[in-house]
């Protein structure tokens, strides 16, 4: 335990599923890493583990695409968090259409975007990847889900460390 954990312990944002393509590969994990970070002009970051599969697509890719999960997506969240694509086609076990540049648009979730990445932030164990909004999906009507969130995964057996 470090002296930052008591104030990490008290986090509890949402889980997205960020996805990926690049070179006719593509790839998507679990991720709790992620916030709005400037309104105007709209920017967007994500967190992705440099020991992911992931990372390694999404450095060779012009756009990622973020889908924010609601309770209803806990099954897409254990397979995009507890199993590895270096093992796994976890795109075969889905619906998904291909987005912006290619990246997968997850048919089940229906929050997303699709950005442009416009830069890349060091972070340790990390790589934070800026995003422009360039393709967001239509508005829901009715009452919102409520959001999957970190706390909800706790449980959950990662597909590789951090």
């Amino acid at each position: 335990m470090t002296d930052f954990d008591p104030f990490t312990d008290r986090l509890d944002g949402p889980m997205y599923v960020v996805t990926a393509a690049s070179g006719g590969e593509r790839a998507g994990c679990l991720v709790g890493f992620a916030s709005q970070c400037s309104i105007d002009p709209p920017r967007f970051v994500v967190w992705l583990s440099v020991a992911n599969r992931t990372y390694r697509i999404a450095r060779a890719s012009e756009h990622l695409t973020v889908h924010l999960l609601s309770q209803k997506d806990r099954a897409l969240a254990e397979l995009f968090g507890g199993e590895t694509t270096d093992q796994v086609d976890k795109f075969a076990r889905v619906a998904w259409s291909a987005g912006r540049a290619g990246s997968p648009v997850l048919d089940e979730v229906s929050t997303w975007f699709t950005g442009r990445i416009e830069g890349r932030i060091e972070g340790g164990d990390h790589v934070g990847f800026l995003l422009t909004p360039e393709e967001v999906c239509p508005p829901l009507q009715g009452p919102r889900p409520a959001l999957l969130r970190y706390r909800d995964m706790q449980d959950l057996d990662p597909g590789h460390p951090a």
